[in-house]
């Protein structure tokens, strides 16, 4: 573009007056040559030459400002609207009866056992986005490599079962059994998608607000790596989302979308479903969320599609030649919308076509009239359109914002009113108003009991739907488990951990990435193993694996980056294998997800390694790793740096003293907290077998310390066997003492603590106490085995009592002496123990917050290292009888232990 000043017209000597007069002269030459390139040339030449005009008026300094946003209208215009393909009044049919049935079985499930819950409002509003989807995109199982992942929208699931007892999927008696999972008389439906609770029906959990928009962008992600890797035909299956416009307050609903467009996600299409209401009431009264929603992923690199208006809207748009409702629309606030869809026509008539051109437009028009005039959401018309042009666009993520009414068809009970989501009742009229404006053929007597309306297996409701679902690939939702189990490496594959380090000194997230090195070099296994990092591959010694397997990027690497030529070279690559996401822990997760599911979604067995600082686990991604559970994510979670004194000068909010506490309470997650390089070996060959080949649905939360030490070999006096069983129900007896001792003490360690466990044995001598020495990598475990042994015996009250693993190894008998435990995390750990021995545990952990210090230092304020174990020693020794209570004043001298020192967890 040249840059040439424009010349210079004499309009500034001209009156106010006459220069206002040339500029509507010339504002109506501009638009005028504008419509004649548009009748002329179309509109697409019309676009290139307002941006070019754009361009030449930057480029000059004219004060343009940025528009995030489009008008307030539907993005795809009537005319460019493809024809339906659908049987329109059969499809109206089949959607008012599974509007009926949706609403029969929440008031139903409601009217049986009052407060059960259960929502209404929700799929009322959706049910036109969902059914389009059904009936013509959402791809199934047989559709192979094209089938697609849809994230429903978690409150409207009664609908999506009212559309399954259509189907002929489930039946009268399921339907009674909503929110009803324990009955006797069969399974239930659960109350929001939960693959856990209906694991051949949902895939996806989604209820928990924000996730589900996350998890979506990075199972589309997941698709493309799989692809790009190899391991997946490439196909057009499609990521559909269905949100909530309120959902999309939370962080994680929005907090990948940048990501998202960087990666080209073009399978990726978010419906979010604006109608315009929260929990409480709307969601932005003041404004227009769908405005806001639209600058947002606009701005981010989205494709965005409005659903505003319906049809009917467009006739008067047809005759508004001066654009006047457009401008009223623009000045519309959501609040204000909502009156309209409450009170309905005569509202309309008075407050939102207020002025005399705006009446003009609806002359003629009855309050019944303005009833018609519907938000767009609500049109199939409009949606299918929105949907067809998804699906076709490339290179970005696509969001569709069809604007919905929350209640709809709910009548003054529900219908766009600030209670709409905690409606789970209606009143008999409300009932028979339904029943009536869905037009359906049950009597009163049927409507106050609540009866379900099927038409009958060979209806044409029925058929039509069965095989709209037959040409789409099966009926969905539906979650099928079909992957060829791989053949995984064991016995002399790990032989090497087994044997120690010599005189090498290697921290346990060393060994665990020498493990994780060998397991990707592996012929069979190896193309499976997914690596995951959030940008901290150096601190954890992978940066090794990067110019190996290279970082996963879809644009391949387009620059020489600075380390070139050097062996530790950064190498991104279309096939790289390693996800490195960055400095988010949420994202990280996510992509843990998508590979720890991909066995169920796409029938490929990934194995998702995701190493992290363990502080920035589970506290951080706690609802995600429930989100794993619910949808059986198979894997490893591999928390390092852990403990909360192994990582030296860092601090409060980088030391973990808490991660297992958390991870205890998740029920098919297996945590482990190994001391040696030869247990993870164990806890990686054993996970992967049970997992991948037993096909257990379960996964490992596994801690690994950064302190150099070295690796002992597996314990001569056990065979491997004993080790390993050892290792994974969470106890065995590392070492033994050689001493013959009056006085003796089991000492139980984990992790990082063993080093001042072992210290503290050897210590000990010198008070004439022989100390065994315990490698717990598994308080979980032991708890665990030991409720379920006293759930037994509390059951079976007349049988000879089964004794748990962990009280038969630390009997008085096989295990004499005080019992002692030591670990870098908190007492709590451990002592869930106590009542399940013949004999009190003593504990000591790292309760408080964690300090910038060093190792030494930080292990003497927790009171977790040796001179504290051995403290602790005889002082159970005391309170059992043992000793008495100089010994423990004379040891605490011996040792400069202060014994007026304030409580770490105090100061």
């Amino acid at each position: 573009m040249t840059k040439t000043a424009p010349k210079s017209l004499p309009r500034a000597g001209l009156p106010p007056q006459d220069r206002e007069k040339l500029n509507s002269v010339e504002t109506q030459e501009w638009l005028d040559s504008l419509a004649f390139v548009m009748a002329d040339a179309g509109r697409k030449r019309a676009a290139e030459l307002l941006e070019e005009l754009d361009h030449y008026g930057y480029f000059h300094g004219a004060p343009i400002s940025f528009k995030q946003n489009t008008p307030y209208i539907n993005t795809i215009s009537a005319e460019d609207q493809p024809e339906y393909p659908g049987d329109l009044e059969l499809e109206r049919k089949i959607r008012n009866i599974m509007r009926w049935n949706a609403v029969a079985m929440v008031v139903g499930a409601n009217k049986r056992s009052d407060g059960i819950g259960g929502h209404l409002s929700t799929y009322a509003s959706a049910a036109e986005l969902l059914e389009v989807g059904f009936n013509h995109f959402f791809r199934g199982h047989g559709a192979g490599q094209g089938r697609d992942l849809v994230f429903y929208q978690g409150h409207a699931s009664p609908g999506v079962y009212a559309r399954s007892f259509l189907e002929g999927r489930f039946d009268e008696a399921r339907l009674n059994r909503f929110r009803r999972e324990l009955s006797p008389e069969g399974p239930g439906l659960s109350s929001y998608p939960h693959p856990w609770l209906m694991p051949d029906y949902w895939e996806f959990p989604t209820v928990s607000m924000g996730l589900g928009p996350l998890q979506a962008i990075y199972q589309a992600r997941f698709i493309k790596y799989l692809e790009n890797r190899g391991l997946k035909p490439k196909g057009d299956a499609k990521v559909w989302a269905f949100l909530g416009d309120g959902e999309m307050d939370e962080p994680q609903s929005v907090g990948a979308i940048r990501f998202a467009a960087y990666e080209n996600l073009d399978n990726l299409i978010f419906v979010l479903n604006a109608n315009l209401q929260r929990l409480d009431g709307p969601v932005r009264a003041n404004s227009k969320v769908i405005q806001e929603f639209e600058a947002l992923f606009r701005g981010a690199g989205w494709n965005v599609i409005k659903v505003i208006w319906d049809s009917k809207w467009d006739e008067l748009l047809q005759k508004d030649y001066n654009g006047l409702i457009v401008k009223r629309f623009e000045a519309l606030v959501d609040g204000e919308s909502q009156r309209y869809a409450a009170f309905g026509g005569k509202e309309l008539r008075e407050n939102f076509f207020n002025t005399p051109e705006l009446q003009a437009l609806i002359e003629g028009w009855t309050d019944a009239d303005l009833e018609l005039l519907n938000r767009g959401g609500h049109d199939v018309h409009k949606v299918y359109a929105a949907y067809a042009s998804a699906v076709k666009h490339k290179g970005q993520p696509t969001i569709i914002i069809p604007r919905t009414v929350k209640g709809y068809g709910l009548g003054e009970t529900a219908q766009a009113r600030n209670v709409a989501h905690q409606v789970k009742k209606l009143e008999f009229g409300a009932l028979k108003d339904l029943r009536d404006l869905l037009e359906l053929p049950l009597t009163d007597e049927q409507v106050e009991h609540l009866d379900y309306y099927h038409p009958g297996p060979d209806s044409p409701e029925v058929k039509y739907v069965q095989q709209r679902r037959a040409a789409l690939g099966g009926s969905v939702p539906a979650r099928r488990v079909e992957y060829p189990h791989p053949t995984v490496p064991q016995g002399e594959f790990y032989e090497e951990f087994s044997k120690g380090s010599g005189e090498r000194q290697v921290s346990t997230t060393m060994a665990a990435v020498s493990i994780l090195s060998k397991l990707l070099r592996d012929k069979e296994l190896g193309k499976f193993v997914v690596p995951i990092v959030p940008d901290e591959a150096r601190t954890f010694g992978m940066d090794a694996l990067v110019p190996r397997i290279g970082i996963y990027s879809p644009r391949g690497q387009t620059y020489k980056p600075v380390d070139f030529g050097s062996l530790m070279a950064y190498k991104e690559s279309k096939d790289g294998q390693m996800l490195e996401e960055g400095i988010t822990e949420d994202g990280a997760m996510a992509s843990w997800i998508a590979a720890g599911t991909a066995y169920a979604n796409h029938g490929v067995p990934t194995i998702p390694f995701y190493v992290f600082y363990s502080m920035f686990g589970m506290q951080r991604i706690g609802d995600l790793v429930w989100a794993a559970a619910d949808q059986k994510a198979k894997g490893f979670l591999l928390g390092a740096t852990a403990g909360r004194t192994t990582l030296a000068g860092e601090g409060l909010q980088h030391q973990d003293g808490n991660s297992h506490l958390q991870g205890y309470v998740v029920p098919n997650m297996r945590t482990y907290d190994p001391a040696f390089a030869y247990e993870l070996a164990v806890i990686f060959e054993e996970g992967i077998r049970r997992m991948y080949v037993d096909g257990l649905d379960e996964f490992y939360y596994v801690t690994i310390d950064n302190e150099n030490e070295v690796q002992p070999p597996m314990p001569a006096h056990l065979t491997h066997d004993e080790v390993r069983e050892g290792v994974m129900k969470g106890l065995y007896r590392f070492q033994k003492s050689d001493k013959n001792a009056d006085l003796q003490a089991q000492i139980l360690a984990s992790g990082p603590a063993m080093g001042a466990a072992q210290e503290a044995a050897k210590m000990l001598e010198a008070y004439g106490v022989a100390a065994d020495l315990w490698s717990v990598t598994s308080y979980k475990e032991l708890h665990q085995d030991a409720l379920m042994v006293q759930r037994w015996n509390m059951l079976h009250p007349t049988e000879q009592p089964q004794v748990s693993y962990v009280a038969q190894q630390l009997s008085a008998e096989n295990a004499p002496g005080v019992l002692v435990s030591v670990s870098d995390y908190v007492k709590l750990g451990a002592d869930g123990l106590n009542g399940h021995l013949d004999r009190k545990l003593w504990t000591l952990g790292t309760d408080g917050f964690g300090r910038s210090e060093a190792r030494a230092e930080l292990r003497d304020f927790f009171e977790v290292d040796a001179k504290h174990v051995v403290l602790a020693t005889l002082y159970a020794l005391q309170q059992s009888g043992k000793i008495g209570g100089d010994v423990v004043a004379k040891a605490m001298a011996d040792l400069g232990i202060d014994p007026e020192r304030a409580a770490p967890v105090l100061r």
